[in-house]
């Protein structure tokens, strides 16, 4: 394995651009969550589908986001090594974009005008793609084991549905878009392995 395959680069980016963005809401803080929270107004009815990607990179506060880079940085920097850096940034962006899309569903079924931020339904994403690679990746994960990936699942799920102002429809969204995603990367490199044994 070569040592770039090995540099979290993605995760680290990611992690990095949250940060920086974080840092200008301080300054312009209500320009800029007043033009990226999501909603299903502005997303629906004019049409700024941008917020579904952009609200992802938007955090209520210091704690909001230091929660979410550690686990987005733990967990990434893992899957990383092992799926490569374009398919770990696909797979995080993939798993934001459709955990906003189940939270404007709950918006639009609860008739809530609530707005939402965070990158927790990309990083539950993350989750997801882990659990599918304990379950069908084609090797063993170090000290990875599908007791631990499902126990830490159903705390981070409790966490939110037992909190407050918590968008747990995105986190659902994430979490399970990440895991078809991830056994859809397990497939292929199942498939590439039997190639290459032949």
């Amino acid at each position: 394995m070569n040592k770039g395959k090995q540099r979290p680069v993605v995760s680290a980016a990611l992690a990095i651009i949250n940060i920086v963005v974080y840092i200008l809401c301080v300054f312009q803080g209500e320009t800029i969550y007043a033009r990226g929270e999501l909603d299903a107004y502005h997303v629906l009815a004019q049409g700024q589908y941008d917020r579904i990607l952009f609200s992802m990179f938007l955090h209520a506060n210091v704690n909001h986001l230091a929660s979410n880079m550690m686990i987005l940085f733990f967990l990434g920097s893992m899957i990383e090594q092992e799926i490569g850096h374009i398919r770990c940034g696909l797979l995080y962006l993939g798993s934001g974009i459709c955990g906003g899309f189940l939270s404007l569903l709950e918006k639009v079924v609860t008739h809530s005008r609530a707005a939402s931020v965070g990158a927790s339904g990309a990083v539950f994403g993350l989750d997801g793609v882990l659990l599918a690679m304990v379950l069908f990746w084609d090797r063993r994960l170090p000290n990875v084991t599908f007791p631990r990936v499902m126990l830490m699942i159903l705390l981070s799920l409790y966490s939110g549905f037992s909190g407050g102002n918590v968008d747990n429809a995105a986190h659902v969204g994430g979490l399970l878009s990440g895991f078809v995603g991830g056994c859809i990367v397990c497939l292929i490199q199942r498939r590439k392995s039997r190639k290459n044994n032949l």
